[in-house]
């Protein structure tokens, strides 16, 4: 089928689309939302529209109609759910008109009664009861609902009952009583304060502190499955698996949160520094947009939420009243409330917020390498010779690992990066010569040693940068080995701790903590998973060969044709001993067949009398 026609703006941004969950806007040509989708894969939901003729005559009016596309990225599908119901009534995109509002789904409502009833409800009503969700489907509040009766005796009665309604004898215990399904508040069976504490345990669940329920929930199985009723534990067992995949609460629909706005941020320490902006109104993301800075005089993270709330504050019109954020700005703002939140609900959101952040910054990064490579490499060798302390730009990095497995065959590996990436054809092995016995210190001031004297003495070109794998003493090696060369002040280098986000520098006993979402890390990560794997192969390679020489050198009368004879047909020592005479004698003939058969099996007496 033929795809649709889309220009190069729109498909440049689809084709960097990330595969997580998330919302879509669709633009027309003026700049207004014509459609609001969810998606559980970014990505492959908003190529779908492109890539077909559709069944549907209206969704290929709505294709030929889009001339920008935006997006915003959520934990899970239930938050794209939530998110994408609470956009839909704030644009009301008129090709949204047949899709569900959020008040076609369920919700769990805790009622503000002096004993309250927990219930469905597809109607909110503001009463001041707490409402939960909303819930994807029924099935999954239905099930909350059941275990929740199960762990607590709430009532489900609509009676009014107040402490005078007890007092004058107006209740009467009623089937649920009887079932064991409810406390008799009705008749003052249980206190106000004993009720009240179940429902604050309710409220603890509902909120999606799911661990008491699911505790309860696992011993109940356990002890079915001892009583041998399988039936039912299984059963049980179904309902602990929806349980677990739902959660009570979503992150970005609150009833306990109205009109508030946050700033999520991502600061690797770079230059660059990218502030997500997110207007929050009636618990739910409604706007979303994300800024990007580049320091010039070594600004903190309050001095640009400063500026990003200027900005934001001018270009939107937005009048802060309540911010969330992880840092407080470095300027005056009266009337407006900073909340720095550790837990809950204005902490979550922000989570989002710093997610949507970093996503932002992944795909500025990708489509910078795609239209200017270059540009991209040069944001990286910054970013390297400041978090490395370089003079110079890192262009030629080398990566050492020795590889000593049990104490045998002592071996090391070079890895080449030039520009951030690896340059195999440049990569080496070392077998060690001059150290006896497992002395990974020595080994590498004998690997570096030969290294940079050939180099110097060839007249090649040598690295800005040198990196070993190891603490402490690998660098005090590696330091002992410049400073013989004579390349101390030539060639940099450090030590990548095994913990790997350490990195020790020469007379620094404190190491760098490389940022877990620095590009630097990613390099140092890559070079060092490249040492690694090249050394440890040689290393297997060289161990084998040995093995296989050293037990056919044994064998008296057999010589290195007769040898190499037998490793060509056979390919391996192990085959070679499988090998009956008749097969050996094919090969070197039946006198060495007879040798070489009574070596490889020195407890075959009859092969040994032949």
């Amino acid at each position: 089928m033929p795809k649709h026609r889309k220009s190069a703006e729109l498909e440049e941004k689809i084709s960097i689309l990330p595969s997580t969950p998330g919302v879509y806007m669709y633009f027309d040509s003026e700049g207004t939302v014509i459609y609001v989708g969810k998606a559980k894969n970014l990505k492959r939901r908003v190529s779908s529209y492109f890539n077909r003729t559709h069944d549907s005559l209206r969704t290929n009016l709505l294709v030929r109609a889009i001339a920008d596309m935006k997006y915003i990225v959520v934990p899970t599908e239930q938050d794209a759910l939530n998110l994408e119901n609470s956009m839909i009534k704030e644009y009301q995109p008129r090709y949204n008109v047949l899709l569900k509002d959020d008040k076609s789904y369920p919700w769990i409502v805790v009622t503000k009664e002096t004993f309250p009833r927990v219930f469905m409800t597809r109607k909110r009503i503001k009463d001041g009861s707490k409402y939960y969700g909303p819930y994807t489907d029924t099935a999954s509040a239905r099930t909350v609902l059941d275990l929740i009766r199960e762990l607590y005796k709430l009532r489900s009665c609509r009676f009014a009952i107040t402490p005078e309604y007890v007092s004058k004898g107006k209740g009467r215990l009623c089937l649920d009583y009887h079932l064991k399904r409810c406390s008799g508040p009705c008749v003052g069976l249980t206190s106000q304060e004993e009720y009240g504490a179940q429902i604050e345990r309710v409220k603890q669940i509902l909120r999606g502190d799911m661990n008491e329920l699911l505790d309860h929930l696992r011993e109940e199985m356990a002890a079915l499955a001892e009583e041998l009723r399988f039936e039912e534990a299984h059963e049980l067992k179904l309902k602990y698996d929806m349980v677990a995949r739902y959660t009570a609460k979503s992150v970005i629909v609150s009833q306990t949160i109205g009109d508030v706005d946050v700033f999520g941020v991502d600061d690797d320490g770079g230059p660059d520094v990218f502030i997500n902006y997110m207007h929050v109104r009636r618990g739910a993301v409604v706007r979303s947009v994300t800024l990007e800075y580049k320091r010039r005089l070594d600004e903190t993270v309050p001095q640009l939420l400063g500026y990003a709330m200027d900005e934001i504050g001018r270009e939107l019109g937005v009048a802060y009243e309540e911010v969330v954020l992880a840092q407080v700005p470095d300027v005056e703002m009266p009337g407006v409330t900073f909340i720095v939140p550790q837990r809950g609900d204005k902490f979550k959101l922000l989570e989002v917020s710093e997610k949507n952040a970093r996503q932002y910054k992944i795909d500025s990064l990708k489509h910078l390498e795609r239209h200017n490579p270059e540009e991209r490499v040069n944001k990286l060798m910054e970013r390297m010779k400041a978090d490395f302390r370089l003079s110079v730009l890192p262009r030629h990095i080398e990566c050492f690992d020795n590889s000593n497995i049990q104490g045998t065959n002592p071996v090391a590996s070079c890895v080449v990066f030039r520009d951030g990436k690896p340059a195999k054809n440049d990569y080496r092995h070392f077998n060690i010569k001059t150290v006896v016995g497992p002395d990974d210190f020595a080994s590498m001031k004998e690997v570096l040693t030969r290294r940079y004297t050939r180099l110097m003495n060839e007249g090649k070109e040598l690295p800005q940068l040198i990196v070993v794998d190891g603490g402490k003493g690998q660098l005090s090696a590696a330091v002992e080995a410049l400073d013989a060369m004579g390349l101390r002040g030539v060639i940099a280098v450090a030590g990548i701790a095994k913990r790997l986000e350490e990195i020790y520098f020469p007379g620094d006993s404190v190491p760098l903590y490389i940022d877990k979402n620095s590009e630097t890390l990613r390099v140092v990560q890559h070079m060092r998973d490249e040492a690694h794997r090249f050394g440890i192969t040689h290393h297997r390679n060289r161990r084998s060969k040995t093995q296989t020489v050293s037990a056919l050198d044994s064998i008296k009368g057999i010589g290195e044709k007769t040898r190499m004879a037998l490793l060509t047909k056979f390919r391996s020592l192990k085959r070679v001993g499988e090998a009956d005479l008749d097969d050996l004698a094919a090969i070197v003939g039946p006198a060495k067949a007879s040798i070489v058969y009574a070596a490889l099996h020195p407890d075959d007496n009859d092969t040994s009398e032949s």
